[in-house]
This record gives structure tokens, sequence and C-alpha cells, in this order.
């Protein structure tokens, strides 16, 4: 049975089956999905039945990735996201886009690849073509593409006047 719902998941993940009477059913599914994956939910457009949205929990709150296509694996605990990406962590204010995020709800780590570019807090931004966020340590390692460098910018306050 689990492995039938996991290929009606991913299924349904990337849009192939799209009806809306199946949506109720889907929900039913996600949520269940969810559990095995750890905290990981992908939100239902509930018209087609079709998600290319997931949410994540995390110690600072919920994790949303936005993207063209996404896939859960329940086995492994992985959500890839790809294409045009948006991630948004409000909990920690960080928000970034790149071309593929990979969340791997077990070791609580999400990778970014492809012209990624980080903003956090105001004006904080680190921008390289892959930037993994370890999210419990609220650490960014970030590696540029062959021949460039890695491109950070942090905002420093004034100090303050006696």
């Amino acid at each position: 049975m689990l492995r039938a719902q996991e290929r009606l998941l991913d299924h349904r993940l990337l849009g192939m089956n799209r009806s809306p009477r199946n949506a109720a059913k889907l929900g039913a599914l996600v949520a269940a999905t969810a559990l095995w994956l750890g905290g990981v939910a992908p939100a239902l457009d509930q018209a087609t039945g079709r998600s290319n949205v997931a949410q994540a929990q995390a110690g600072g709150g919920s994790i949303t990735l936005d993207a063209d296509v996404q896939e859960a694996n329940a086995q492994t605990g992985v959500v890839t996201a790809r294409g045009n990406v948006q991630v948004d962590y409000p909990g920690r204010q960080i928000k970034a886009t790149a071309q593929q995020a990979q969340y791997f709800s077990n070791e609580r780590r999400m990778v970014l690849t492809g012209d990624v570019l980080v903003t956090q807090t105001g004006s904080n931004s680190i921008r390289g073509e892959v930037v993994t966020y370890f999210i419990d340590e609220s650490r960014f390692v970030a590696l540029p593409k062959a021949s460039q460098q890695v491109r950070s910018v942090y905002a420093v306050p004034a100090a303050a006047t006696p």
C-alpha cells in the first residue's frame, strides 16, 4: 500500500493527474506522507489537485518552497524542487531563489543550486552557484561557479556613540 501511495503522490506532485475530484483524496494522502517525511507537507491547489509548493517544519517555523515542479521521496525524506525555485523562511527572515532546491528532512539541511541568491534581514545576502543551508546551525556554505567567487553583502550597524 505504501508503494502505491508514494507513486500516486509522485504523480500528483508532478501534475500528471489534475482531476479536481481527487484533490480531497490527495489531501489525506499528503497529510499521511508528511508524517513519513518528517514534517514535509506539500500544499495543494484544491482546484487542480496539483502541488508546486512544499512546506517543511523547522525549529523556527515553516520553510516554504515554490517551484515549477516538485518531487517528494517518502523513503529518503528528500523533497526536490526544480525551476524558478523560491524559498521563504520567515522564522529566520530568509528568502532565496535558485534553479533547484533539495530539502533533506532527516538531515535538516537544504541544498540550493543554480544562480543562488539568499537574502536575510535587510541587506544581508550571499550569491553563489551552490549554497547549503544547515537549518539547526543557521549556517550557510556557498560555492561559486568555476573561475568565479562567492559574493556576500552584510549590513554593518553604525557604531554606538558614547
